[in-house]
């Protein structure tokens, strides 16, 4: 029923080649340009223009030795560091034991002192002693700070450079078609490099323009109807449905004409339209008429 239905939309269309359509335009579609996440040679690269690609499938991957050795002394020095902290800590227990004998060292001394039992010179002694010992751990406790912060960094150091190494695996985003592919396999590439360009064709977009008078036609979902020529000089009626309506006018794109050809404002819209069969192409020009044929007759 439906090639049915199709057959006679495009006689119908055939049949009114001489009715001016509403707008004109060209197709597009949603590109996708893929680029590179982190430095290195390009081992492998695969998609070639032209090619099928499903989301998710691996399409090249960057070397990442370089990022392997800095990977593993970046594990060498976190392991040094946390080393460090245990003899910090050991260090430190040492030191508190000390100050324990050496405050009772200054409390004993202190009582002889009162009882005339020791003299000032040897209060003194005691009591710097037992200070000194106090700011010995401190400084030992800040100093541990310190090595820990470094361990914490060194883990955030081991953990991006993981992701890096895990970003080295391409991976297709999105389904659809190569466009064009901008390196190949050998090339050394960098963060944010253009490696492909991808894009859905099952399904085109018609941008067209329209004037203002024409507006009151439109509406967001709303059904319309796109013709294309098929090349042996017919015309092909597609449906289409209205998926974006610019709220600004602007100025007529040279290349494109309305129905009022005079007119200075324009609207920009968005017509989205199957294309199954492949017949649409990017660049494609297409017409647009508002109102579908069985609506205008």
């Amino acid at each position: 029923m439906r090639s049915l239905a199709f057959v006679f939309l495009s006689l119908a269309v055939a049949c009114n080649r001489g009715a001016q359509p509403d707008a004109y335009g060209t197709f597009e579609a949603n590109e996708v340009v893929v680029s590179a996440e982190t430095t290195g040679q390009l081992l492998t690269f695969t998609p070639v223009e032209g090619a099928q690609l499903a989301r998710g499938t691996v399409i090249g991957i960057v070397d990442t030795a370089q990022l392997s050795l800095e990977k593993e002394q970046v594990i060498a020095q976190r392991q040094a560091t946390g080393s460090r902290v245990n003899e910090i800590s050991k260090q430190i227990k040492a030191l508190e034991i000390q100050r324990t004998i050496a405050r009772r060292t200054y409390e004993r001394t202190k009582r002889l002192f009162d009882e005339n039992a020791a003299t000032a010179q040897q209060l003194d002694q005691a009591e710097r002693d037992y200070r000194v010992l106090g700011a010995q751990i401190e400084a030992a406790r800040a100093e541990q700070q310190s090595v820990s912060r470094d361990v914490s960094s060194g883990e955030a150091r081991v953990a991006q450079i993981t992701e890096r190494i895990g970003r080295s695996r391409i991976e297709n985003p999105v389904p659809g078609t190569v466009l064009a592919t901008f390196t190949r396999a050998g090339e050394v590439v960098q963060p944010g490099q253009p490696l492909y360009r991808i894009a859905n064709l099952d399904t085109l977009t018609l941008r067209a323009y329209v004037a203002e008078t024409q507006l009151q036609s439109l509406k967001l979902g709303g059904q319309v109807q796109v013709n294309v020529d098929s090349g042996d000089g017919k015309t092909i009626a597609l449906p289409g449905i209205v998926t974006w309506v610019s709220s600004k006018a602007e100025f007529t794109p040279t290349p494109v004409q309305t129905r009022d050809e005079r007119a200075d404002l324009v609207y920009a819209v968005k017509v989205r339209v199957p294309n199954r069969s492949g017949l649409l192409k990017i660049g494609m020009p297409g017409d647009l008429n508002l109102r579908p044929a069985d609506a205008r007759s």
